[in-house]
């Protein structure tokens, strides 16, 4: 099965795990999965029931000492989430009842769960792909209605029914250089012409793909918008109108702000994940100078910056920033309720000769809201589209660029079949590392390690 053949032998024990989130609770549920199962339930005194039927069933130790009155689930193989005999106990959610349990099991033969060990039995036993299996802790993880979308999308088969065609494409391919290979006194011309063609548009395919991969990523993580600039611009008292709260200390003297500080906004159902930043300039503080490196660091992983500046002030010390100002980045000339000095004007026309959009605002509240409807606008054309997203992970994305530059060699050397051919078995063999079709430990290590324990 998917994923059998690399899989450790560990995954044969049978285990359990508090499912629900831990501490005091109306409910708390605890999963039990693999073949000892049945024998665990009867470890606490009652037998499977009808499968796939909630009963009410008194649970007890090895000792007969009664430890809850729970509602029991019964799961046979293969028709449960991991594939294996499983169940589920509906307990009352104190602490003492879920640890007297998850004991009992112990004693009982049972092994506590490692973080992704259910969903990794499920992918192990065909229950889903590695796909699918990530769109598992996307949903857990999820925050937005988007986020909860994309996650459902890619449970459902969305982005591995991607792969699965483009894979297909290559095997069809292979197939027909296979057959030149076998048998090269026949005609191959048209074949090559028409293989070629076929080829060239999932080239083409795929390189759109790629260029578009950051946008599942980001809807996963968040679209990260950093506020940068020199010290007192004001982007501290932006960033808390922003956001709407004090996040941030604001005070006249320069450098207040030492770290970066994140908040999580959702616009129009996106994550985004805004970072007011320590001012850039030069300081002999070295603390100060940590939080300058850090703060260019995050502005330079940003997907987009607002460059925040003192519109009434005369200093030019602004240039030093310009080298680092990206197209498609906003410049906020600030204090427009103040007289203002030579650096407004020179900052707006810099940011239109580099391809920066331009704001006056007072971060007292005049013009705000047009910062943060020039940032909603920014984060729905980067992150809506049409088609599901390529990648959502960062793996994907590795295996797509594989993928696409081994169909290119593919391509320039069709004259030699068997060259060709093996091209095009590392681009397939790279779309099936994305579903798990092949896949190694290291990889299913990096997928399930970010699972919580009982998922």
């Amino acid at each position: 099965m998917m994923g059998e053949a690399v899989l450790g032998a560990e995954l044969n024990d049978t285990i359990a795990a508090l499912a629900t989130a831990p501490g005091k609770a109306a409910v708390a549920v605890v999963r039990v999965s693999g073949s000892g199962t049945r024998l665990a339930l009867e470890g606490l005194g009652v037998k499977a029931g009808a499968p796939r039927r909630a009963c009410l069933r008194t649970l007890s130790d090895s000792h007969g000492a009664v430890l809850d009155r729970a509602l029991v689930i019964w799961f046979p193989a293969p028709h449960s989430y991991t594939g294996e005999d499983s169940a589920e106990l509906h307990l009352h959610g104190s602490r003492f009842v879920v640890e007297a349990i998850l004991g009992a099991l112990v004693t009982a033969g049972v092994r506590l769960a490692q973080p992704g060990e259910f969903s990794r039995r499920a992918f192990a036993n065909g229950k889903m792909d590695l796909t699918q299996a990530e769109g598992v802790a996307d949903l857990v993880d999820a925050e937005s209605e988007v986020q909860a979308r994309q996650a459902l999308d890619q449970l459902g088969g969305a982005l591995g029914g991607r792969y699965a065609a483009w894979r297909d494409v290559l095997v069809q391919g292979l197939a027909r250089l296979e057959v030149l290979v076998d048998f090269p006194e026949d005609d191959v011309g048209d074949a090559l012409a028409g293989l070629g063609a076929s080829l060239a548009q999932l080239a083409e395919t795929l390189e759109v793909a790629i260029r578009d991969g950051s946008r599942g990523q980001r809807v996963r993580e968040g679209y990260r918008v950093a506020i940068v600039g020199p010290p007192n611009a004001g982007k501290s008292s932006l960033f808390n109108r922003l956001v709407m709260r004090e996040a941030a200390i604001v005070a006249d003297a320069p450098g207040t702000t030492r770290d970066v500080i994140e908040a999580r906004m959702e616009i129009e159902g996106y994550v985004v994940l805004l970072a007011d930043t320590a001012g850039l300039r030069s300081t002999d503080s070295v603390v100060e100078a940590e939080g300058v490196r850090r703060a260019r660091l995050w502005a330079s992983e940003a997907a987009r910056r607002v460059w925040v500046f003192d519109g009434s002030s005369d200093d030019e010390g602004w240039r030093e920033d310009v080298a680092f100002w990206r197209a498609g980045d906003l410049c906020v000339i600030n204090k427009a309720d103040r007289l203002q000095g030579r650096a407004g004007g020179l900052v707006g026309a810099e940011a239109e000769c580099r391809g920066l959009s331009a704001l006056s605002v007072s971060t007292r509240g005049e013009g705000v809201a047009a910062v943060h409807g020039w940032i909603a606008r920014d984060v729905i054309a980067a992150m809506a589209g049409a088609d599901f997203p390529a990648t959502t992970r960062r793996r994907h994305g590795i295996a797509l660029a594989s993928a696409a530059a081994a169909v290119r060699r593919a391509l320039s050397g069709l004259a030699w079949p068997e060259l060709a051919a093996e091209d095009l078995r590392l681009a397939a063999r790279a779309m099936a590392s994305v579903t798990g079709g092949i896949a190694t430990e290291d990889v299913l290590d990096e997928v399930f390690a970010t699972f919580c324990i009982g998922k």
